[in-house]
């Protein structure tokens, strides 16, 4: 005999299946809504359903499991949804302020909250209540269904709920995990994915389906080095190698101090339309002539300072390491090899200095491996309670290389990081009457103005205080090296798009400036462009230092190879046949590098040799890479 269901039951399934897939479609409808991009508007679920699917499949799974475990399915689905509206609420704070969505390795900022990172980041959240009115009553909704919703089914089922629920569990963690075979589904053809433009590929796809590209497709990457590559290029590059690793025949032998600034945000503002005729940074122009300097190409924008750091302490190009976002935090090596420890074997004692929580970026454990002998931070400074607006001032930093640099004992390398002028932009500095007086052009939004004008007031400091620094080296007993450079432009993101730049870049492919002097003697200026990785070869070199091969190569590449490092989201610098072959090539090379595989590769300063000729490929000789005299 059939058994039937009587219509009570049946009435009740229906609901109990019903009432979630509704709530599923709204789901999907309103998540590509609060996405707002184009490609996973509402209007669009008829025209290509699966990329508004995709973009909520993660939120759905989660909105499963929570019904599994609670039994009631609005709470359940509006949590997931308050929980992905807060991930678009950080994300949109990250477009405002750095103009690209969030990326997969954004989440390790997770774990700097608690060492410093909850007090920096704190100054992005937006001011206005309403943000935080529609989170109150987001948690609100949330509380009123787990207190008034009936549960849609029993809570004992036979052992069905805990098989839905681990199945469930099982297909969200794989997914969240990076499982392979979800990289069929998340990929260029099922979805619209630009490998070089996150911003392009959350548009088009959806922000939780572009993490979930960026993760799977990228994530779990590792590149192999090719030492048949890395030896071809170091032959086609062994005369100009040679030729640099020889020194320079004024060479005296004197080991100078060193003192390298990595100044916050700095850019000279001459480059913005606006500008082009103000001369805000008379310093760094004073200077420039009297020695080194260019713009430089750094691989971020607006933030990730350790990104520009870490390319400045060890001559590697991230552009090279696509798995090191942050790489602080993701380096496992007890040992990076690098500027620090070549200028230790040459008995010099080297030490860092920043104005911050020590264990914010993971600098504590980096700086160990980088080689460094020690780092003073925050606490540590002499002048420590010296603020000018959110963060210790630069003139603070200048009073603490000072009090560190000695006129006795083996040679110092010194590398101070500054803070006064990191964003936020809109927290009134110390001096909000100089501030206001700084003219700004026409044409910008209030809020634009008003943080155009903070930062400003900041750079100012931070150029003022570069005056000062030369200054008071020249004076000193011993014989210094000044190296000057910005980790990256400033997160102004509004008044960039306003005003644009001279050159007509964007803001993601435009320059900094680097800047390196000997204070007591002038020499005829030159100016060269390069890339943050390639400034501690130009120190080593001017330091007398010159039996590091890698960075002697660093410096006979220089011209093919700087501007190809940009910020993660800029369009792709065109490369021709032979510089895609010298790329690809040096990638291989700062692959062994860091592995501690080249050395053997690479010719030993006490064994040259005579050497005629210098090498072919495009590769220039060493006179042609030094920069035009001004």
């Amino acid at each position: 005999m059939t058994k039937t269901l009587n219509p009570a039951t049946r009435s009740g399934l229906a609901r109990r299946v019903a009432l979630p897939l509704m709530l599923a479609v709204a789901f999907v409808l309103f998540t590509g809504w609060l996405d707002g991009g184009e490609g996973v508007a509402p209007q669009q679920l008829f025209q290509q359903p699966l990329y508004l699917l995709a973009n909520a499949l993660p939120g759905l799974l989660l909105a499963l499991l929570l019904m599994v475990l609670s039994r009631r399915p609005l709470l359940s689905f509006g949590l997931a949804f308050l929980l992905q509206g807060v991930l678009y609420g950080v994300n949109a704070l990250k477009v405002r302020q750095l103009g690209t969505p969030l990326m997969p390795a954004d989440f390790r900022m997770l774990g700097q909250l608690r060492k410093g990172g909850l007090h920096l980041l704190g100054g992005y959240l937006p001011t206005t209540p309403w943000p935080y009115l529609a989170l109150a009553a987001g948690i609100a909704l949330v509380v009123l269904a787990w207190r008034k919703e009936l549960p849609l089914f029993p809570r004992r089922t036979r052992g069905k709920r805990l098989l839905a629920g681990a199945s469930v569990l099982v297909v969200l963690g794989s997914l969240l995990g990076g499982a392979p075979a979800w990289g069929r589904f998340y990929d260029g053809e099922t979805l619209w994915m630009e490998p070089w433009s996150a911003s392009s590929t959350a548009q088009h796809s959806g922000l939780v389906s572009s993490l979930m590209m960026f993760h799977l497709h990228f994530g779990q990457q590792r590149k192999k080095a090719d030492p048949n590559a890395a030896m071809q290029l170091i032959g086609q590059a062994d005369g100009a190698l040679r030729e640099r690793m020889r020194g320079a025949s004024g060479d005296t032998g004197a080991m100078p101090d060193i003192v390298v600034v990595q100044s916050e945000s700095f850019f000279d503002p001459a480059i913005l339309k606006g500008f082009e005729h103000h001369d805000l940074t008379p310093n760094l122009h004073r200077l420039a002539q009297q020695g080194y300097s260019g713009a430089l190409h750094v691989p971020t924008f607006g933030g990730g300072t350790i990104r520009t750091e870490f390319e400045v302490l060890t001559g590697l190009s991230l552009r090279y390491f696509d798995d090191l976002q942050f790489p602080y935090l993701q380096l496992n090596t007890k040992v990076v090899p690098g500027m620090v420890r070549t200028l230790r074997s040459h008995g010099y004692r080297t030490m860092a200095i920043h104005g911050n929580n020590p264990a914010f970026w993971n600098r504590s454990t980096a700086f160990r491996a980088i080689g460094f002998d020690r780092f003073v931070s925050q606490g540590g400074f002499v002048n420590a309670k010296d603020l000018d607006g959110q963060y210790m001032a630069d003139r603070a930093m200048t009073d603490e290389i000072m009090a560190q640099l000695k006129d006795a004992g083996p040679p110092q390398f010194l590398f101070a990081i500054s803070i006064e002028a990191h964003g936020p932009y809109d927290v009134t500095p110390a001096d909000a009457v100089k501030r206001d007086a700084i003219p700004v052009p026409d044409g910008l939004a209030a809020e634009d103005k008003t943080e155009l004008r903070n930062y400003l007031y900041h750079m100012q400091h931070a150029d003022e205080e570069l005056g000062r620094l030369a200054s008071l080296l020249a004076q000193r007993e011993r014989p210094t090296l000044l190296l000057f450079y910005g980790d990256h432009l400033p997160g102004l993101s509004g008044s960039f798009e306003t005003l644009g730049f001279v050159d007509g870049k964007d803001m993601l492919s435009e320059p900094g400036t680097w800047l390196l002097v000997d204070p007591r003697n002038q020499v005829q200026p030159q100016r060269e462009d390069l890339a943050s990785w390639m400034l501690p070869g130009k120190v080593l070199e001017q330091a007398g230092i010159h039996d590091d091969a890698y960075f002697a190569l660093t410096q006979v590449l220089a011209p093919q190879l700087a501007a190809l490092t940009r910020a993660p989201g800029a369009p792709p610098q065109a490369e021709d046949g032979s510089e895609q072959r010298i790329d690809a090539a040096m990638e291989s090379v700062a692959l062994l590098r860091l592995k501690g595989k080249l050395d053997r590769m690479l010719p030993r300063a006490d064994a040259l040799s005579e050497h005629t000729g210098f090498a072919q490929e495009g590769i220039a000789p060493a006179a042609a890479t030094e920069g035009a005299h001004q």
